[in-house]
């Protein structure tokens, strides 16, 4: 193909980027040339109770100086456009992917931006994979025996791939472990893989014979939790490739002979004896604490003791919720997380499931609730008269009406969404989870007949029957448990992809939990229809924490430092922003899970009043949908919310017009349009408009302004453009006309894809694309600018 030839981006990476690749040594084993990498999903989009994919971020090129080690990223564009281009786009993607080095290119001048140095240049040739390793190392400051643990492959038996992240955390960690670093955290939300992280983490350096001393011995990893859960799933599962090297410490079980451990706090410190002391100090190279916010994260908790007995191993905290707390602080441990991967990063990728937060008021949650005159509870004891808010209801004053209240409202959902969706409903102690239980079974009784599981009350996960629960529930092939009523043990730690209702009838106040429990249903199953799960809030918990601006981001770690006039450090203070502390549930938690009592008979010591009369009804219902900036957005209807941001993004329908009109603008106003979840698809079919031109309908919506169809726009434009057809031939004139033809049929949107549509029925019959515009109209630019001023026409 000749450089006149040359009309698309492919048509440039396959004739002159590709080969100016090879030519700088990529592409020679182990060194990988990535083409095309998609490395996210594309987010998901729900607007008014519809789902749809949003644009997934693909490179046009990775530079691999191994197979799982990228170097660099390459933007390319089309050889007619400036270099520059591509040069915003490859550095958003070198940044997102971690990588210290970019390159935008047009096939004949490339740009290099190497974030070691904080260059931007153009240069003559793409730099080896030797000269950027030496650049990346030199500027990292990594030994030289780093190298084979940094690449040391991913164990890929499984099938899955990391995804970009998970790579970013892995190698983030070893760097800061091969740095001396003696204590590392990092934070992914609930859902993103932190068990895949461990796993590889703990493969690459088995795999490449890492040890903390540098001596040639064999290598001893722990993997800590303070739930069998936590450790059981991952070791027989995730951790399955390490073999017969895996072992589990329980009940005084210490063998000394392997080299990947498992353990939770309580079998390594028993009430009889400490366990862990059997161990050497130094016999563990590396310890992985997962959910390292709870357990040993408070300074004064038993199981601290565990971590200090280890101290000469490295310590490695994973968490979706580090604490930002006086006594528990996550950070004061640990240090800054070396990688952070948000919730909100999550589902802009498309790798977690986006929400709808369902605000449900009740009349006494509204109002508040007094009691009556000499109102005597369940068991004969004066209420106290005292004005009675959300934060009391379950905790100081139960109220049996509004159980039931909350339980009709969440039946009457089910009902007229999906009675087999799974549901977890969180409550203030087991008393109140096992009255919401009994209070869902009565709504629900033709299902019970049927499914004697159907709800479940499961606030332990130790007991055979909560167990047994539990993991039907997470069972994606088993219908039933349907709902579960708990307390605090499925706040964490539990994967339960087919969550599709997290339900709140308790007040949350800390956010580490709140984000926890949120983290319930954000795991993707798209395979079973789960792609967006609601959050049914009757406590207004979800509202206040989502108007937090700080919500998404966890607290910095913000260090303070005084110097003198001769640059020396006066005094050095760690500021600590405020938290919100949860009250603290004052019961245990029992083993006898899922066959919760109400109580009948008053308890020894009162713990609260409990009033079974009165009449507490759902008063108000507010539906929000998660929009593109992480915040609510009250959707009334699809073709209103359409309008709103239409408007939002242009005060007026001149100002649309003069976007839309212009090819090249216009694809700025589609993708923001696309970005919030505004389809013309859709929108047609909500309005019930199917031949009204995109344009017209926004403005319709927007502005009220009168519809014209697509066939009235192209025949507008065969008239305004009469001109333009004039100057051609007979083939191009029939070329325009098709294209009209096609914008009838398709809309706008077919001129974005002119290249591909050039290729097929009826235009490849004039020959290829390029072959078009030579003939026909004279060369690509005349060719463009012509289909330039055809999609003008159709808005003058």
């Amino acid at each position: 193909m000749t450089i006149g030839e040359i009309v698309s981006e492919a048509d440039t990476c396959r004739e002159l980027v590709t080969p100016k690749l090879v030519e700088a040594e990529w592409g020679n084993a182990p060194h990988v040339i990535g083409e095309q990498r998609t490395f996210t999903n594309g987010r998901i989009m729900v607007t008014g109770g519809r789902v749809r994919r949003g644009k997934q971020k693909r490179a046009d090129y990775l530079l691999y100086y191994r197979r799982d080690y990228p170097l660099a990223v390459v933007e390319a564009k089309e050889l007619g456009l400036p270099a520059e281009t591509g040069v915003q786009q490859a550095k958003e993607y070198a940044e997102i992917l971690g990588l210290k080095f970019a390159y935008a290119t047009n096939g004949h001048r490339i740009i290099e931006i190497d974030y070691t140095t904080g260059t931007e240049r153009e240069v003559e040739r793409f730099a080896t994979p030797a000269e950027l390793w030496q650049r990346l190392t030199a500027a990292t400051d990594l030994p030289d025996p780093a190298t084979p643990h940094l690449l040391e492959p991913f164990n890929l038996v499984s099938g899955k791939v990391p995804r970009y992240y998970q790579q970013i955390a892995i190698n983030r960690v070893i760097e800061a472990i091969l740095l001396g670093q003696k204590r590392v955290l990092a934070t992914l939300a609930t859902g993103t893989g932190k068990t895949c992280v461990g796993f590889q983490l703990c493969w690459k350096l088995w795999s490449s014979r890492w040890n903390r001393t540098g001596e040639y011995r064999r290598r001893k990893i722990l993997f800590l939790a303070d739930r069998n859960i936590l450790v059981d799933d991952p070791m027989a599962k995730m951790f399955a490739p390490f073999g017969d090297a895996r072992h589990k410490i329980a009940g005084g079980d210490v063998s000394q002979s392997r080299d990947m451990y498992f353990g939770i706090y309580q079998a390594l410190s028993t009430a009889n004896e400490d366990v862990f002391r059997q161990y050497r100090p130094d016999f563990f190279d590396l310890i992985i604490i997962d959910e390292c916010h709870r357990g040993s994260s408070r300074n004064d908790s038993n199981w601290r003791a565990v971590l200090d007995y280890f101290a000469p191993a490295v310590q490695f905290g994973m968490t979706a919720t580090p604490l930002r707390e006086e006594s528990r602080d996550s950070y004061e441990y640990f240090g800054n997380p070396v990688y952070t991967y948000s919730l909100r990063q999550g589902i802009e990728d498309g790798f977690l499931a986006p929400y709808r937060v369902h605000r449900v008021i009740t009349t006494v949650d509204a109002a508040g609730w007094r009691p009556s005159k000499d109102e005597l509870d369940r068991f004969g004891r004066p209420v106290p008269d005292d004005e009675y808010q959300t934060k009391d209801f379950e905790r100081v004053i139960a109220l049996r009406a509004r159980t039931k209240a909350i339980a009709k409202h969440l039946a009457d959902f089910l009902k007229g969404t999906d009675r087999f969706a799974k549901t977890i409903v969180f409550c203030v102690d087991q008393e109140h989870a096992a009255e919401m239980r009994q209070e869902l079974i009565n709504l629900n009784s033709d299902l019970v007949k049927q499914y004697s599981d159907y709800v479940c009350r499961v606030t332990a996960d130790e007991g055979t029957i909560g167990l047994t629960h539990l993991a039907h529930f997470q069972d994606v092939d088993k219908p039933t448990p349907v709902i579960l009523t708990t307390s605090q043990l499925l706040t964490t730690g539990v994967d339960a992809e087919m969550v599709k209702n997290v339900v709140l009838a308790r007040v949350v106040g800390s956010r580490s939990e709140f984000k926890q429990i949120i983290g319930r249903g954000t795991r993707l199953k798209v395979d079973y229809g789960k792609e967006y799960f609601n959050i049914i809030d009757f406590t207004g918990t979800a509202t206040r924490h989502f108007a937090d601006p700080d919500f998404d981001g966890d607290p910095a770690r913000i260090e303070e430092v005084t110097i003198d006039e001769a640059g020396e450090t006066i005094e050095s203070v760690i500021e600590t922003p405020p938290s919100v502390e949860e009250p603290q549930a004052d019961y245990t938690v029992d083993a006898d899970a899922g066959q919760g009592e109400i109580l009948t008979e008053p308890p020894e010591e009162p713990r609260k009043f409990y009033v079974d009369g009165g009449d507490i009804e759902v008063i108000g219902h507010l539906v929000y949908d998660l929009d593109t900036d992480g915040k609510k957005l009250q959707v009334v209807k699809y073709t209103e919310y359409s309008g709103r941001t239409v408007r939002t993004l242009y005060p007026t329908r001149d100002a649309l017009q003069s976007a839309w009109a212009n090819p090249d603008t216009r694809a700025d106003v589609l993708r923001e349009l696309t970005e919030r979840g505004i389809s013309f698809e859709e929108l047609a079919a909500s309005a019930d408009q199917p031949d009204a031109d995109a344009f017209d309908l926004l403005c319709h919506l927007a502005w009220n302004a009168p519809l014209l169809t697509r066939h009235q726009r192209a025949e507008q434009a065969r008239k305004a453009a009469q001109d333009l057809f004039e100057q051609y031939g007979d083939s191009a004139r029939e070329i325009l006309t098709l294209l009209l033809d096609k914008y009838i049929e398709r809309g706008i949107v077919q001129f974005n894809a002119l290249s591909v549509l050039m290729k097929v029925q009826p235009f490849d019959r004039f020959g290829s694309p390029s072959e078009i515009a030579t003939r026909h109209f004279g060369g690509i630019k005349p060719f463009k600018e012509a289909v330039s001023r055809l999609q003008t026409a159709l808005y003058q």
